[in-house]
C-alpha cells in the first residue's frame, strides 16, 4: 500500500509518498481502504510547523477520511467488513472534557489518512450516513464536528441570529446547521462573487467584511440595534474586534481560530475588547473541533435531514500536493477533497 509522509516541514515538497506491507487488524482493531479525505487550515499549519501541537516525524497526514471496512480484529464488535466509516479528529475523546492525556490528532501525533489503507482502534472509528458519498462524508470529522460544536454548546434557540465569517467549509456548515435549528443567518465575505453560494446554503443576508472594515455597523442595522446572539468566529485577529462590537448584550462568541488570514501579524490592545465584554456581558468560549459522542449526535442529525456539504474542488491521490497548494491558497468556496482509491 502507498501512504504519504510529512518528511521535511515547511512546505508541499516535503510530501513523500512511501510503500508499505498493508496491516492485519490486531484484536481491537479495524482496517480500513480509505476512499476520501478533506484539508483542513490545520494541516497546512502542520506542514509549516505554525500548530499549537507539534508533529512527530514522518507522520502521515490528514486528519479527516473515510473509507470501507476491509476487516476486523476478533474482539471488534461495532464494525463489520463492508460498513462505511469515518476517523474522529481525537480519538481518544469519546465524551465530556477533553484532558492532555485524550489530546491526540491523526496527522499530527498519530498518522492520519492520507494513506491507502489505515489501522484504526475500533473506538477511533464512526459510521457515516448512508445517503453522503465517501467524498462528502470525508468533510465531516473537522469542519463539521466544528461547526455542530459552535451552535451546539450551549444549543442556540429558534429565532436566533448567527455570524457566520468567510466561505470555508467551517462557516458553510455552520450556516446550514443553524438553518436547520430555525436560527437567522447574517455571513460575512471578503468576495462578492460568494454571495449567491452564500445565500444558496441558507444566509439571510451577506455583507462584504473586506471593503467595509467597519461592517459591525452593517450587522447592527440588519439586527435593529441588538447585535447577533451568536458570532462563528474563524477570522482571529483579523475580525474578533468587529464580532465583539456586532454581538448582542448577552451573546455568545464561538471562537474557532487564533490566527488571521488577512494580516498574519495582526495585534490587538485588550482595551479594545475587555471593556465591550464586560459591559456587554459578551462571553467568548474557544471551541476545539468536537467529541466521539457529538460526531455521532451530529450524523443522526445530517441523516434526518440529508443536509448536503460543499465540495469545492477534488484531487486523485497522485495530485495530493496540488491540493496542498490550491487549499493554502485560500480561494475556494467550501471543503477541497482529495480521493485516494
Amino acid at each position: 500500500m502507498k501512504s504519504y509522509h510529512i518528511e521535511t516541514f515547511g512546505n508541499v515538497n516535503g510530501l513523500i509518498v512511501r510503500e508499505h506491507p498493508t496491516p492485519t487488524p490486531g484484536p481491537n482493531e479495524v482496517l480500513v481502504s480509505i476512499k476520501a479525505t478533506s484539508l483542513n487550515r490545520r494541516d497546512i499549519l502542520i506542514l509549516q510547523q505554525t500548530y499549537p501541537l507539534p508533529s512527530k516525524q514522518g507522520v502521515v497526514p490528514i486528519s479527516d477520511g473515510t473509507g470501507e471496512v476491509v476487516s476486523t480484529g476478533n474482539n471488534v464488535t461495532k464494525f463489520k467488513k463492508g460498513d462505511r466509516v469515518a476517523g474522529t479528529y481525537f480519538p481518544r475523546w469519546r465524551d465530556g472534557r477533553i484532558g492532555l492525556d485524550i489530546g491526540d490528532q491523526p496527522g499530527c501525533t498519530l498518522d492520519g489518512m492520507l494513506s491507502e489503507f489505515v489501522l484504526l482502534q475500533e473506538d477511533w472509528l464512526v459510521l457515516i450516513p448512508d445517503y453522503l458519498s465517501f467524498e462528502e462524508a470525508a468533510t465531516l470529522p473537522c469542519a463539521a464536528l466544528t461547526a455542530w460544536s459552535a451552535l451546539t454548546s450551549p444549543p442556540i434557540s429558534p429565532g436566533n441570529t448567527i455570524l457566520t465569517i468567510g466561505s470555508g467549509g467551517v462557516s458553510l456548515f455552520a450556516i446550514q446547521f443553524a438553518k436547520l435549528f430555525g436560527a437567522k443567518v447574517i455571513a460575512l465575505t471578503s468576495r462578492d462573487e460568494n454571495t449567491g453560494q452564500l445565500k444558496s446554503v441558507g444566509a439571510d443576508n451577506v455583507v462584504n467584511y473586506y471593503s467595509n472594515p467597519d461592517w459591525s455597523a452593517d450587522v447592527l442595522k440588519l439586527t435593529n440595534g441588538q447585535g447577533v446572539d451568536r458570532v462563528i468566529e474563524t477570522g482571529g485577529p483579523d475580525t474578533l474586534e468587529q464580532s465583539i462590537k456586532a454581538t448582542a448584550i448577552g451573546g455568545e462568541i464561538a471562537l474557532l481560530s487564533y490566527q488571521g488570514k488577512i494580516n498574519r501579524n495582526a495585534e490587538m490592545g485588550l482595551n479594545k475588547i475587555l471593556a465591550p465584554l464586560f459591559s456587554r456581558l459578551i462571553t467568548i468560549k474557544p471551541l476545539f473541533v468536537g467529541n466521539r459522542i457529538s460526531f455521532e449526535n451530529m450524523n443522526r442529525a445530517l441523516s434526518q435531514h440529508h443536509i448536503h456539504p460543499e465540495i469545492d474542488r477534488a484531487f486523485s491521490f497522485e495530485e495530493a500536493k496540488d491540493a496542498y497548494r490550491y487549499f493554502a491558497e485560500g480561494k475556494h468556496t467550501g471543503k477541497v477533497i482529495i480521493k485516494v482509491s
